[in-house]
């Protein structure tokens, strides 16, 4: 069986309480999930803000709004697999991955791509 090599970008909604702005929201998701990351040595996942489109115009636009004083954040959350058996199983390994640190937060793929095996890339990830 043939294993490859994948990146995986997860999203996640993230809620903050207390803040002001949508610029506050995402400070404070940022910090909220790089903290619960590094806790877990899963320092080598990226963090960074989801965008949406506007339903109007289709401009992207930060996924961050906030009504009251709560906040949802869209964050993606890349990290690269090695060896995966499947786009599927890569897809599996990234959730687990992940999900150890955000227990309770839904991860969602927002994109799987099969890295080009030529030598260059980083090594960063999960075997």
């Amino acid at each position: 069986m043939k294993m490859g090599d994948y990146v995986v970008v997860l999203e996640a909604p993230i809620i903050v309480k207390d803040v002001e702005t949508s610029e506050d929201a995402i400070n404070v998701a940022v910090s909220k999930v790089t903290k619960a990351l590094n806790k877990e040595n899963l320092d080598f996942v990226r963090v960074e803000i989801g965008y949406s489109k506007c339903p109007v115009c289709g401009a992207p636009f930060e996924s961050a709004f906030v009504i009251g004083s709560i906040g949802l954040v869209g964050i993606y959350l890349t990290l690269k697999v090695y060896n995966a058996q499947s786009i599927e199983h890569a897809e599996r390994i990234a959730k687990a991955v992940v999900g150890k640190a955000l227990k309770k937060v839904p991860l969602k793929v927002f994109e799987i791509r099969e890295l080009e095996n030529n030598g260059n890339e980083i090594d960063e990830g999960i075997n």
